[in-house]
């Protein structure tokens, strides 16, 4: 059995390689990481609605806001609520208002999501650190960004490919690079 401080050293340890293998930087890692654990916080204290089917993904102060809400309160609370949570300088609103997401629907949100992650990793084309993921209804959203505009086409490419998907919505964007002299 593995000691809780060689477990500590064990997450550290992925967490510095994580931020290594993309090409974000660690920093913007952590940044991400305390913003989305800072908007659960806010929306687990808040209790007026009901907040359990929404998605949450953070890509370099980009908050990308993925599932169903009840009502239209209940979303323009959610998106008030975000804007409290520090390091958020985008909110992108892709709720959807209406029912609960289907128990089954969830099942099969969760193998696209697990599809293409796999694909991604396997891929040539894409750096898998340079996106994030998150499946609702069928539909990918992808956030990220890339170097070159080829790398976003293959990885919305590699989402389109995978079946069952209905649409994807891509929100990844070209990285500022500086030219080579």
């Amino acid at each position: 059995m593995i000691s809780i401080p060689m477990r500590i050293v064990f997450v550290a340890a992925a967490l510095v390689f994580a931020g290594c293998a993309s090409s974000r930087s660690l920093d913007k890692s952590v940044s991400d990481l305390s913003a989305n654990a800072d908007l659960k916080g806010v929306l687990f204290v808040d209790r007026s609605h009901d907040y359990s089917d929404i998605d949450i993904t953070v890509y370099e102060g980009r908050l990308l806001l993925t599932g169903t809400m009840r009502s239209d309160d209940g979303r323009k609370k959610l998106i008030e609520n975000a804007w409290k949570s520090d390091g958020v300088v985008q909110i992108i609103d892709e709720i959807f208002v209406g029912d609960r997401t289907p128990f089954g629907q969830g099942f099969e949100d969760t193998r696209i999501d697990q599809t293409l992650r796999a694909r991604m990793i396997a891929s040539d084309e894409v750096v898998s650190g340079n996106y994030k993921i998150a499946v609702s209804g069928a539909i990918v959203y992808l956030i990220g960004s890339a170097s070159t505009q080829i790398e976003i086409d293959h990885a919305n490419n590699l989402a389109r490919s995978i079946s069952g998907v209905k649409k994807v919505v891509s929100y990844a964007t070209l990285r500022n690079v500086s030219p080579i002299r």
